[in-house]
């Protein structure tokens, strides 16, 4: 029999999740751009003072477990609005795709924003990607065209 189930990523996870960040990183077009190293993904998430949460989508089949998505978020404070849950990265692997593993993680997140009493979440998308962008819009999502995204690297 076979099943999906959603839980909190666990430290003993960070291995197949970064294979996943890898596969997401391959599907936008820049798999040079990923440069954390497992240790410091581990650290970030589970050292001395974690800055991510993720949740992880786990197939399960004859008894093996395997991790096929996930969903990465942390918390950011908005001096508009509050706390927001900020959605880092989102993957389903692409041999999953199609069995509503995307909604099982989102449903999650918004079960997370209520129990924190967040006020709402935000997220990026490419905007050449349109099963991503056309499954967002099915959520109710808006997209603010005025914002651009800037960053500096160190």
């Amino acid at each position: 029999m076979e099943k999906i189930t959603i839980r909190d990523v666990r430290k003993e996870d960070c291995p197949r999740i970064m294979e996943l960040i890898q596969e997401l990183a391959v599907y936008e077009k820049a798999p040079e751009a990923v440069t954390v190293t497992l240790q410091e993904f581990e650290d970030a998430g589970f050292g001395k003072n974690p800055v991510w949460k993720a949740f992880a989508a786990v197939h399960t089949e004859d008894g093996k477990e395997t991790i096929v998505g996930f969903a990465l978020y942390y918390i950011r404070y908005s001096t508009w609005k509050g706390c927001r849950l900020y959605l880092e990265d989102l993957i389903v692997t692409e041999s999953f795709r199609g069995r509503r593993i995307g909604n099982m993680l989102f449903e999650r997140l918004f079960e997370e924003v209520r129990e924190k009493k967040f006020k709402g979440m935000n997220w990026q998308v490419l905007e050449w990607n349109e099963p991503a962008i056309n499954f967002y819009k099915k959520l109710n999502a808006s997209f603010d065209p005025e914002w651009w995204n800037a960053s500096i690297d160190f």
